[in-house]
């Protein structure tokens, strides 16, 4: 399992209350949740799936699901989730199926939107939030007069661009892949767009230096320093932490950024997959279909700030933001699940950081990106 629960105290506690409440649910079954860190996961979960002694069951994310199981590293999991497939959201469904197979029971549900530091905005004299990238080109000197960034942004190799380059990526219009998967098509004019975009506002000063070690969250970054105005990737649990750190009056939660061709965001459900070398698959068969059950769902969704994958079960959170975060979902992707979706991320990253550190055009950075991508997927 990894920290779904930023707080590390309320994780552990978490994850402890599971373990006793399956046992009384699954007697003479043991189970042990070890809680491993975001940071270098893709590494750990190939070592660990491919090993004899792995996890039975492990987290995942819809696109990772796609690669494991073309390794053969995943079984199948249709037993656990056959009493309740009909009651998951559409896009949870379709984001855990590979080949009309099913490889994840989805137990939260991501999305994300755009949240402001009001406090920031007014002293640059900003009374309209920026919503478009159009707002945020004529803003971002405001800022900069302050002395603040207005963006932040996140292009550590641990940053998934699920969370940071592809919901630009998708705002002009572009997609990852080509439709049928043989090659990507991020460096076609909307992803030229869409780096050219960032790597103006990084090199003006409007995206803070440090996001070329940012991961994907609010706490030590420069948008929960108070040094950036806004960030467009945000999940709930981060907007909740900013109350606290700003002040609630400080934190305004809007809308998905929109883009010069429409509002997008990044949502997807995080589901738990069962190893194919699992020697416990009915056991672990088990806690997923304990784990995906309504008191679960909701009793996750509550100490996360992540929302419901079923449709009949409504996380009761006591945030003043759930609704914007309810309505986001309408703009929510899952992405673009691929067997080399990881490995192209991996290719991505570093030519986006030279093209907003001014090493290589935009479109030289995507082109050889692509080069590199089209390569790995020929090779498939």
């Amino acid at each position: 399992m990894y920290p779904v629960i930023t707080d590390p105290q309320a994780d552990a506690a978490y994850w402890e209350g599971i373990e006793k409440k399956f046992r009384r649910a699954a007697p003479g079954v043991r189970l042990n949740v070890e809680r491993m860190p975001w940071a270098g996961r893709d590494a750990r979960i190939a070592e660990a799936l491919a090993g004899e002694s792995g996890p039975d069951a492990i987290l995942l994310m819809p696109d990772q699901i796609p690669f494991f199981t073309s390794q053969g590293a995943l079984a199948p999991v249709e037993e656990a989730l056959e009493d309740d497939l009909d009651r998951f959201l559409p896009t949870a469904r379709e984001a855990v199926t590979v080949n009309d197979r099913i490889y994840g029971a989805p137990i939260y549900q991501t999305v994300t939107t755009t949240i402001y530091n009001k406090r920031l905005l007014s002293d640059a004299g900003v009374v309209t939030p920026p919503a478009t990238w159009e707002e945020i080109k004529a803003a971002a000197p405001e800022l900069r007069g302050e002395g603040v960034a207005l963006l932040d942004y996140s292009t550590s190799d641990d940053a998934s661009l699920n969370l940071n380059f592809y919901p630009l990526l998708w705002q002009a219009g572009g997609r990852v892949f080509a439709e049928d998967g043989t090659r990507v098509a991020f460096n076609g004019p909307e992803g030229v767009e869409a780096l050219t975009f960032l790597a103006d506002l990084y090199q003006q000063g409007s995206i803070p230096s440090s996001a070329m070690d940012n991961t994907n969250r609010l706490g030590g970054q420069a948008l929960g320093r108070r040094q950036a105005a806004m960030g467009y990737s945000v999940v709930l649990a981060d907007a909740e932490l900013a109350a606290r750190t700003w002040g609630r009056e400080n934190v305004l939660v809007g809308g998905p950024l929109q883009g010069p061709a429409r509002e997008a965001a990044f949502g997807a459900p995080g589901a738990l997959a069962v190893s194919a070398k699992s020697r416990h698959r009915a056991e672990a068969t088990r806690f997923l279909t304990f784990m995906i059950q309504p008191e679960q769902i909701r009793s996750l969704g509550k100490a996360s700030g992540y929302l419901s994958p079923r449709s009949d079960v409504v996380v009761p959170i006591d945030s003043p933001y759930a609704r914007q975060y309810q309505a986001a979902l309408a703009s929510a992707s899952a992405g673009e699940p691929h067997t080399a979706s990881r490995r192209v991320m991996a290719l991505l990253a570093p030519e986006i950081r030279a093209a907003m550190a001014g090493r290589k055009s935009p479109a030289a950075a995507l082109d050889a990106a692509a080069a590199a991508a089209d390569e790995l997927l020929r090779s498939l």
